[in-house]
């Protein structure tokens, strides 16, 4: 079967009419729909990637999402694609200020690690870029329940764990030996700071290239919460 060329193609005429854009939609979910019925679901996920990167591009993240979701239950049998996957769902939730749909993501994504990766042999140590997507998981969970601020009658027992970690008095730093000492060490600072000054939170710009430009968008609306409180509800 041939492909089809590419989305960046057809959705470029969107820029002139709308439903040049439907059409081109239209035109891969049927494509997809094909592969699926053949058999052949990697490719059926890379032309749901190709058009949610394409989606995406346009400024079209919540229409991204939906493809992205559905690359990710494509590639279930290929558990790494299928993260990269959900963290591009994750990405289109945080552009769209979902944030309580980007916390939900990266921590289905960190029991699907534990579930999934490869591990260091007689550890529970993931390998490769499971660490990878593990660590970023990490630190915008962190990031993204500090911006949320749950009550704690709301707040998830998985998402109590995950900020206990960071307290000052507990030596949990064994518990996430897959981040770099300074990156915990400014996670920490940001969960115990909370409670102590907005002036410490202005001072975290020096950490900034610890950080993706998406976890640092994160920690700049987090000190802009602090500052001045936007009354949205984060």
């Amino acid at each position: 079967m041939h492909r089809i060329a590419s989305p960046l193609f057809f959705l470029s005429l969107a820029c002139a009419a709308e439903e040049h854009l439907q059409a081109a939609i239209n035109c891969y979910s049927f494509a997809v729909k094909v592969y699926i019925e053949v058999n052949q679901p990697v490719m059926a996920a890379s032309l749901c990637l190709e058009l949610g990167n394409a989606l995406k591009e346009m400024n079209k993240p919540s229409e991204a999402a939906v493809y992205f979701q559905r690359a990710a239950e494509l590639q279930v049998q290929v558990p790494i694609e299928c993260l990269l996957s959900l963290g591009c769902v994750a990405t289109c939730k945080i552009l769209t200020r979902d944030f309580d749909a980007a916390l939900s993501i990266f921590t289905e994504m960190q029991f699907l690690i534990q579930e999934r990766a490869l591990q260091v042999p007689g550890t529970s140590t993931p390998v490769g870029s499971f660490l990878d997507v593990l660590a970023r998981c990490e630190i915008s969970r962190v990031l993204l329940l500090m911006l949320l601020q749950p009550p704690p009658q709301k707040l998830l027992p998985e998402h109590a764990q995950t900020l206990e970690k960071y307290d000052w008095e507990s030596d949990s730093h064994c518990q996430v030996n897959f981040l770099q000492e300074n990156v915990f060490l400014l996670l920490q600072s940001v969960v115990v700071s909370l409670c102590v000054c907005v002036s410490v939170y202005m001072s975290m710009s020096v950490c900034l290239p610890l950080l993706s430009p998406e976890q640092n968008q994160l920690l700049h609306l987090l000190v802009l919460e602090r500052v001045c409180p936007s009354g949205q509800g984060f």
